[in-house]
């Protein structure tokens, strides 16, 4: 079994550890080091070249948002997860904009924790269901009405939307649709450009904002 290799970046030794405890039971993640600080966290990417960094924000010296727009420009290969206490719209949306490819707070559960890193491993998002509504609000104040380009998009890419959304994998979406994962990979990019996206955070954000899934917490549309 190929190990998820996992740096972990947080200026408290007590947490570093109760995070290696919680991973020790994740047959398929390894904690391959820790650092305390961004620029010690940009160093040990260097030297360890591991598959996502677990990110605090509020660190001394240089803070988990700097670190993590270095990182994902000096190894892009590497994914970074935010992991803080930090749920504020602009912390938010700052660790998004320097590159972080998922946020989990941390009152998750280890069971959320191990799911981020897997889904940022396959090369997918992550969205914590407690930061969604703060994302949905910035797509909505940032793109308005978006009725014309939705349909734009043909039935076929509306269902391979929703499922994306729904964080089905490309296998599991070409397995429910009776179409290849290259067929799947093909209709995502038709849906990226025809919308003006470029990653599935915002296709995400976009399927929360048009009502096509329905957020945990939410009674449902009827």
């Amino acid at each position: 079994m190929t190990k998820i290799r996992v740096l972990l970046a947080d200026d408290h030794v007590m947490f570093r550890q109760g995070i290696r405890a919680l991973l020790s039971t994740c047959e398929d993640v390894e904690i391959v080091g820790e650092a305390n600080e961004g620029a010690e966290a940009m160093e040990k990417v260097r030297q360890l070249n591991p598959h996502v960094v677990l990110m605090d924000v509020g660190m001394p010296g240089m803070g988990g948002i700097e670190a993590t727009r270095r990182i994902r420009k000096e190894s892009p290969g590497t994914r970074v997860i935010a992991l803080t206490q930090h749920q504020d719209r602009e912390y938010v949306l700052s660790l998004f904009k320097a590159g972080a490819r998922g946020y989990v707070p941390k009152t998750a559960t280890t069971s959320e924790l191990a799911s981020s890193i897997r889904a940022v491993y396959q090369g997918d998002s992550f969205l914590h269901p407690s930061v969604a509504g703060t994302l949905v609000e910035d797509y909505l104040i940032r793109v308005g009405d978006d009725q014309d380009e939705y349909e734009r998009l043909t039935d076929r890419e509306r269902e391979v939307l929703q499922l994306i959304a729904e964080g089905h994998s490309n296998k599991a979406i070409g397995d429910r649709l009776f179409i290849s994962v290259k067929t799947v990979l093909r209709h995502r990019e038709g849906i990226m450009g025809k919308l003006g996206f470029h990653n599935r955070t915002e296709l995400i954000k976009y399927a929360i904002g048009k009502g096509l899934i329905q957020m945990p917490g939410d009674p449902g549309r009827g």
